[in-house]
């Protein structure tokens, strides 16, 4: 999978915003918003490299102390937010 261009990460409160740069992924209905942790990852595979729920999985165990099977479970929950909102290919 790879994240698609035009969006850009930015920082509100707690949390993090995805911000479409061009018309075509903005769509007012609805706000990308992440945790800290989802945007860990975005900020690791934005430079367009593939990724999969095993590459995200060996992020967070590298960054946060979880067991291999929660970092797992936790990244394909994640890639499966991402598909619903249209934002990964």
């Amino acid at each position: 999978m790879k994240i698609k261009q035009g969006f850009k990460l930015r920082p509100l409160g707690n949390e993090f915003i995805l911000v479409g740069e061009g018309l075509e992924q903005i769509n007012f209905n609805r706000m990308i918003t992440m945790n800290e942790t989802a945007a860990y990852l975005w900020q690791r595979v934005m430079d367009g490299q593939d990724f999969d729920a095993q590459r995200l999985a060996d992020y967070l165990t590298e960054e946060y102390e979880v067991t291999p099977e929660q970092a797992l479970n936790d990244s394909q929950a994640t890639i499966d937010s991402w598909l619903k909102a249209e934002i990964i290919k």
